[in-house]
């Protein structure tokens, strides 16, 4: 499995959303220039994260975006299947139940099973606040006199 660019520069526009969450619906490119992503990009990934409820827009002068909700109920998980579609480590279990022809006899599959529920789990574990929290905390670490 292997996570795209669309997938890892919707987890950082999120994060961007939720470290300024305070200031109302931010232009995409005030995002783009923190996030060092191009517009026309974040662009393309804004009506994936709409359509999955990740996202409020407002247009007009002073519109932009905002998350539809607290990062704290937005996992790492929802965001990346909402933007690579299944997080499956093996095609075999892009749908469930899985439909292969050797399924009854696959000695492999409990272990793609085994992985892809600790992929989801682990990526399920954490939200956006959690990464916030994660940052915050690291830079509060680095206090200088």
């Amino acid at each position: 499995m292997r996570i795209s660019t669309k997938g890892r520069y919707a987890v950082r526009m999120l994060l961007d959303l939720a470290e300024h969450q305070n200031d109302g619906y931010v232009a995409l490119k005030d995002i783009a220039g923190r996030q060092g992503i191009s517009k026309k990009y974040l662009e393309q990934i804004v009506p994936v994260l709409s359509k999955g409820n990740v996202l409020r827009t407002s247009r007009g002068f002073q519109g932009g975006y905002m998350l539809a909700a607290s990062p704290d109920k937005f996992t790492v998980g929802e965001i990346l299947r909402l933007t690579e579609g299944s997080l499956a480590p093996v095609a075999c279990l892009e749908h469930l139940p899985v439909e292969c022809d050797r399924r009854g006899e696959c000695a492999t599959l409990p272990i793609w099973q085994g992985l892809y529920k600790v992929i989801n789990e682990y990526l399920d574990s954490i939200t956006l606040q959690d990464i916030l929290d994660k940052q915050r905390e690291s830079y509060g670490s680095d206090y200088m006199i």
